[in-house]
Formats: structure tokens, C-alpha cells, sequence
């Protein structure tokens, strides 16, 4: 625990971190307060990329938590800056509304039909997905363009269990396709390094809070910062028992972070 009294700045993982769904997991509010408490600041880092930050401000709005887009980083936003460095003729968006419209809202070259001068597939978590999507990207990826993809993550959590993630669906594409593509988001160090370099905190006050090992702890781990993982989502000690990627701090849930956080 002493290594963590330095740290000033917490980056929480959402889904399977501070909720599920709808609802929020006890202890996050009191977790929160005593950041503010400690003069320190907190962001949020997701790799879903089915949502835009405004629709997260929003939904954490609703579960109590005041927060502005300046609180957040999503794997979107990671992958905004990774296109932005690259010369595309036109980027296929495979995914939600809102993905499409905040990669076009960052004046990429975006469209979601297929078209003779696309050079790049760009795929995030998408929960409006149709056969159409899975036909067109298939095509595109025979065509031989540049493969893109927010994030690795198998599932996403809910209320009933989980549905299938964007890693899920390019195994998918890859079974029919036989190409891979660059994944963006967790576990490469890129968000947690935009988040240290937006909020000016080092390394040293730095500590990632996730519920995934091949994801959130294995970004902390890259991106050399503390990483807790918490057992509130899809992660169990089991897995962590098991994994080649060891978390610094394990705790069964927030609650309980911020419980031996007052105590010391």
C-alpha cells in the first residue's frame, strides 16, 4: 500500500469496474471523493468504442457521478489519433452511430458502404452490427487495405453475462478472412499515456484500475504505471493466478480499495 500514497492520478476502467450496466458498484462515489480529497484527479479509460464520451458523461450522470468529456479517453479517441498520422483515401467504418460520427467529426474520410477507393477497415465494438457489415468487411479485407481496431477485448459485461467484443468479431473475420488487425486500445500503453500527459501527473503518481488482465492491467503494465485489478468483472484470481501479466494490487472490488486507502 505505501506505493500507492504517492499516486495522484487514477485511471478506472468502467464497464466491470465502477458498473455494470446500470448499475453502480458500491464504494465508487466514497472513491472519487477521497481522490478529490487527496488533491488528486481521476479519468476514465474504455476501450468500448460503441459510445461517445458524451454518452458516457451522460450515463454517468445518471448514476450520480458528475463528469465532463475532459474526464474521459476512449479507445476511440486513441484511434482517432492513430488515423489522423496516417494518409487514407477513405476509412470503412465498421461500427456504431456514434463511432462513425465521432471519427468523421475528427475530419477523417469516412464511409460505411463499400466503394472502390477505400484503403483502411476501421473497426470498433459495434452493437448495431448486421451480416451486411461482416460481407463488406470480408470484401475489403480480400481487397488487401490497412485493418484497424479499437480494442482486443473478447466481451463486454452486462447484467445477464457478456456479448461478444470487437476481439470476438475479428476472430471471426479472421476465421473467414485469414488477417488480423491492429488493435489500438488497452493493452497497448497509448491511453494511459495521453491520459498522464493530458492531467501532466509521472508514471510514479500514476495507477490503473481494471477488471481485465489482457486489457487494463497489461496497459498499466506497458505503459510502466501501478495497475490494480479488481475482481468486480470479468477478471478472477484464477486468472490472475494463471496469467504471465501480474497486476501490482489485486482487490475484490473498489469498495474495497477505497476501504484500506482510508485506513492507511
Amino acid at each position: 500500500m505505501n506505493d500507492l500514497k504517492a499516486v495522484r492520478l487514477y485511471l478506472l476502467d468502467m464497464d466491470g469496474t465502477i458498473y455494470l450496466d446500470d448499475r453502480l458498484f458500491d464504494g465508487v462515489t466514497d472513491f472519487l471523493a477521497y481522490i478529490r480529497q487527496i488533491g488528486g484527479r481521476y479519468m476514465f479509460l474504455t476501450n468500448n468504442s460503441s459510445k461517445s464520451v458524451d454518452k458516457y458523461v451522460e450515463k454517468l450522470g445518471k448514476l450520480g457521478i458528475a463528469a465532463t468529456a475532459e474526464d474521459f479517453l476512449t479507445s476511440t479517441d486513441a484511434t482517432v489519433l492513430y488515423l489522423q498520422k496516417q494518409s487514407y483515401r477513405k476509412i470503412y467504418a465498421f461500427g456504431t452511430t456514434s463511432f462513425k460520427e465521432q471519427l468523421a467529426a475528427s475530419g477523417l474520410p469516412i464511409t460505411d458502404r463499400l466503394e472502390d477507393d477505400i484503403d483502411c477497415l476501421c473497426m470498433g465494438f459495434d452493437t448495431e452490427l448486421t451480416f451486411q457489415k461482416l460481407e463488406d468487411a470480408c470484401i475489403l479485407l480480400g481487397r488487401g487495405v490497412d485493418y484497424i481496431a479499437t480494442n482486443p477485448d473478447w466481451v463486454c459485461p452486462t447484467w445477464y453475462g457478456y456479448v461478444p467484443d470487437c476481439g470476438s468479431v475479428s476472430e471471426m473475420l479472421f476465421n473467414a478472412t485469414k488477417r488480423r488487425p491492429t488493435f489500438i486500445g488497452k493493452p497497448e500503453p497509448t491511453m494511459a499515456l495521453l491520459a498522464m500527459e493530458k492531467a501532466g501527473y509521472t508514471k510514479e503518481q500514476t495507477a490503473l484500475i481494471g477488471d481485465r488482465l489482457y486489457t487494463d492491467i497489461a496497459c498499466g503494465v506497458n505503459a510502466g504505471v501501478h495497475s490494480i485489478f479488481v475482481l468486480s468483472g470479468e477478471g478472477t484470481m484464477a486468472d490472475a493466478n494463471a496469467s504471465a501479466v501480474k497486476p501490482e494490487f489485486i482487490y475484490p472490488d473498489i469498495q474495497a480499495l477505497y476501504n484500506e486507502l482510508k485506513e492507511n
